[in-house]
């Protein structure tokens, strides 16, 4: 290996300010430390900046995950963490506030350290906004669940409620029957007549029992849910698990600054990427569900595995070429 790749290949701090880094992971999530893990063990000098949100912190378990179905999401984590100090990656707790380009990539923390990169990958997720009905966000993790490959097999042939946010919640509402036949569909602030006649002849067929009228809020007793209660009138319809869709806001704000083209989803708007979580910026990656509404944890992890693996045979073939031409 010659001086001149040996110097490239490794990143220093250098006399124009800040710590450079080959490859600065902003996010320390399944993504994150995906990527990280990959380019640890790639040697490439690597950065992970965590805020320490993780998007299903208020869940259990981690579910549907190959060999890891049922652990905790912190201790999954913590291996995570553990695995890629093994092949000295930094993980550092701050935020990301700040990102300009000039050459390298230059990320302000909140901390007030500055680090340069010559990568970047954007892991920083996604937050749920909860409908703002009383008692969903108390309980949601819990018996208020919004997905049902991540928690319908817990919580199987129980008494479900859907509530509501748009007419997508239809959707959600057929998808539980396969889980539970006993489903109330509870429209809130959604006008029945936005209802298309294919979704109230699914409903139908699928048993779907349709409540109009706005959720006031839930009944606990014994820090149980036990029922919905509807505004109009006070009713209470026995409920043991309330399924939300909660609404996505991706925290793409990084990807914003450096000018990324995003695209609109019936979910939000989101960064547009190739198959490798390549984004219009060249040199920054997006990956788990800053890239994506449905990406699930071990969706989350593939796609920063992709974005690491691709990012150092990158920097092999750019460091090689100008050596080669220098």
């Amino acid at each position: 290996m010659t001086e001149q790749y040996e110097e490239r290949h490794h990143g220093r701090a250098d006399d124009r300010g800040g710590e450079r880094y080959e490859v600065v992971v902003v996010g320390g999530g399944a993504a994150g430390l995906s990527a990280a893990l990959v380019l640890g063990r790639a040697r490439r000098r690597t950065l992970v900046v965590d805020a320490g949100e993780p998007r299903n912190a208020p869940s259990a378990h981690v579910q549907g995950y190959l060999s890891r179905d049922g652990v905790a999401p912190a201790e999954f984590l913590a291996a995570g963490r553990e695995e890629i100090a093994r092949y000295g990656v930094e993980l550092v707790r701050d935020r990301a506030v700040d990102v300009t380009r000039g050459g390298d990539f230059t990320v302000a923390l909140a901390s007030g350290r500055a680090v340069r990169a010559r990568r970047l990958v954007v892991a920083t997720g996604l937050r749920d906004e909860l409908p703002e009905v009383p008692g969903v966000a108390e309980r949601f993790g819990r018996d208020v669940l919004h997905c049902p490959y991540c928690h319908g097999w817990e919580v199987r042939d129980r008494a479900f409620g859907v509530l509501a946010t748009t007419p997508l919640g239809v959707h959600q509402a057929l998808m539980v029957t396969q889980w539970s036949k006993d489903v109330t569909f509870f429209l809130h602030r959604v006008a029945e007549s936005a209802l298309s006649g294919d979704d109230l002849r699914r409903l139908a067929a699928a048993g779907v029992k349709v409540v109009p009228g706005e959720v006031a809020g839930l009944v606990v007793e014994d820090d149980r849910l036990t029922g919905v209660r509807l505004a109009a009138d006070g009713s209470v319809h026995p409920r043991q698990a309330l399924f939300v869709a909660p609404r996505a806001v991706p925290r793409t704000g990084l990807l914003e600054k450096l000018g990324a083209e995003f695209q609109q989803t019936p979910f939000g708007a989101y960064p547009v990427v190739d198959p490798t979580g390549l984004t219009s910026v060249p040199g920054v990656w997006a990956a788990g569900n800053a890239a994506g509404f449905a990406e699930q944890v071990v969706n989350a992890a593939s796609g920063g595995y992709r974005a690491g693996a691709v990012i150092n045979g990158e920097l092999l073939m750019a460091d090689l070429d100008a050596v080669s031409a220098g």
